[in-house]
């Protein structure tokens, strides 16, 4: 069974490879947990853009010209069916850690969110602004990804 809450195991003197593992088992749940609503939302946002790239004429006539499919779908369809998916991975990356806030409470895990929890309940502004200074950088830092990744998968995109 895996373990519910806490980042060790409660009383546990171990150390080394011992200790790494234990951590190791008490992360599996919480990274369960962050992981896959993401993953599923992004998976259904990506079948959603390819379906619609899929349709275009320029994929039709990549296939009429004789094309391998694997090349259709790989080289023409999912650079463009990316697109979408960019900007939506842009805001990913603040949408995780304020998801990690939710769940280092329930798992009892210490971390940024009981943090500002605690900042809130006592009201301590200097520290709620420190956190959100930086989400706002963890957002900006999400959109120069987002951006820099356009001019990798889209040829028409130019960083200047």
């Amino acid at each position: 069974m895996l373990p519910v809450s806490g980042m060790s195991t409660a009383g546990s003197t171990a150390v080394g490879i011992t200790h790494v593992l234990d951590v190791g088992r008490h992360m599996i749940l919480p990274l369960i947990v962050l992981t896959l609503g993401s993953v599923a939302g992004l998976m259904r946002y990506t079948r959603s853009s390819m379906l619609e790239v899929i349709r275009q004429d320029y994929i039709r006539t990549a296939r009429a010209k004789g094309i391998k499919e694997k090349v259709v779908i790989y080289k023409h369809a999912l650079k463009n069916g990316m697109i979408p998916v960019i900007t939506l991975l842009g805001f990913w990356l603040p949408a995780l850690f304020s998801g990690a806030f939710i769940t280092e409470s329930i798992f009892g895990w210490p971390g940024i969110g009981p943090i500002d929890i605690g900042a809130v309940s006592g009201r301590d502004y200097p520290l709620m602004m420190g956190i959100n200074i930086l989400f706002a950088i963890l957002t900006l830092f999400g959109n120069l990804i987002a951006d820099v990744t356009y001019a990798v998968v889209d040829p028409r995109i130019r960083l200047k």
